[in-house]
């Protein structure tokens, strides 16, 4: 039995993928880019607001602040018109708080914006939410891991991480943890198995069973 579970969010517990490529593509409109398909956004996600905006830019687009000012205010503005949390996951977490199990979330997504959406599809459900911060660098890198974790009081040998996609694998092997790919999210199974997910599930009971067991 896994006693601490961090999970990562977009892709594992939301399925936020047309609010984030809605809110980039109004931002390549206003500045006449061509738009993106959401296989794209499958892609351009992970890594951050940052990233996604720099992604999706026309190549050779210079990054400014501005541009991903454009990208939050409009997503912060919209995040949950389309969002909705994957089936059964509500209460599937439900289960674990109930049966003990301290949770708590990981995200690239900004702080800001992060803490009231878990909030909004499971309230009251988790121990911890992180989301990015200025100061701090994202997933991969386990810095920020390591101080959710002291938080917690979780230990390497107890602790869960969950995720969709290689930085969510990447992230539990730079911390020391084990890995459990999710197959309902935005990336795919061969992708997951090839950085070395130690478990890949299809279902909320799978994920449950696994961490009770």
């Amino acid at each position: 039995m896994f006693t601490n579970v961090i999970f990562d969010l977009d892709g594992t517990l939301l399925n936020t993928l047309e609010d984030l490529a809605d809110a980039m593509n109004w931002v390549c409109e206003q500045h006449g880019w061509p738009v993106h398909t959401l296989e794209e956004y499958k892609y351009f996600v992970g890594n951050g607001a940052s990233k996604l905006v720099e992604r999706a830019a026309p190549a050779g687009t210079a990054f400014t602040r501005e541009l991903l000012g454009e990208f939050t205010g409009r997503y912060s503005a919209r995040k949950a018109e389309k969002t909705t949390a994957y089936p059964g996951l509500p209460e599937a977490v439900s289960q674990l708080r109930t049966a003990g199990v301290k949770l708590a979330v990981l995200t690239n997504k900004p702080h800001s914006a992060a803490r009231p959406v878990v909030e909004q599809y499971y309230p009251g459900l988790f121990h911890l939410v992180q989301g990015a911060l200025p100061e701090a660098p994202l997933k991969p890198d386990p810095t920020v891991l390591f101080k959710l974790m002291d938080q917690l009081g979780a230990t390497r040998d107890n602790t869960l991480f969950v995720g969709d996609s290689n930085v969510d694998i990447r992230t539990a092997k730079n911390g020391g943890l084990t890995g459990c790919g999710v197959l309902w999210g935005f990336r795919t199974r061969q992708e997951l198995e090839a950085e070395g997910a130690d478990y890949i599930v299809d279902s909320a009971q799978a994920l449950v069973e696994l961490i009770l067991r």
